[in-house]
């Protein structure tokens, strides 16, 4: 099994909708089986909500369900249980780095190094922006870009 845990500052707007995006990219490619995929946030402001309503807008509009999906806060136990741990922006790499309490195996990049030539190199927060559209956009990008880098990795 290959494990994903997006992050983002809240896990309500960028983190789960990449984990939607990135589930219904697994299912289409009939990858299912293979990979765990969750989200979370580097805070605990949110905890136990769904989506934002932009995002929850955003995952409608492309048929994407979001079922399930409820705000939580990484764990220690995370850093150990996934192999990737995907942040949408160097902020998020910070936190990330701050909360960690142990070598990890995981791979924590963010999402937008996946992705050549990328015009930006991070997943700007709707939350602030309030450009849900761009966000979308990118995290597209940036999933299709990181399940192609698994596929060839993992060979599968």
């Amino acid at each position: 099994m290959i494990k994903v845990l997006f992050i983002c500052l809240g896990n309500i707007c960028r983190s789960p909708m990449a984990e939607a995006y990135f589930r219904n990219l697994v299912k289409q490619e009939g990858l299912v089986d293979r990979f765990v995929i969750d989200s979370a946030a580097t805070s605990n402001w949110n905890e136990g909500k769904p989506p934002h309503e932009g995002t929850q807008k955003k995952l409608k509009e492309h048929n994407l369900s979001f079922e399930g999906i409820y705000s939580r806060q990484i764990t220690a136990a995370d850093f150990n249980q996934f192999d990737y741990i995907i942040a949408m922006d160097d902020q998020n790499l910070v936190d990330l780095e701050n909360i960690r309490k142990q070598t990890t195996h995981a791979k924590i990049v963010k999402l937008m190094d996946f992705v050549d030539n990328a015009t930006i190199d991070y997943v700007p927060d709707p939350y602030y922006t309030g450009d849900f559209e761009e966000t979308f956009q990118l995290v597209e990008l940036g999933c299709q870009a990181l399940l192609a880098s698994i596929r060839k990795q993992h060979h599968i």
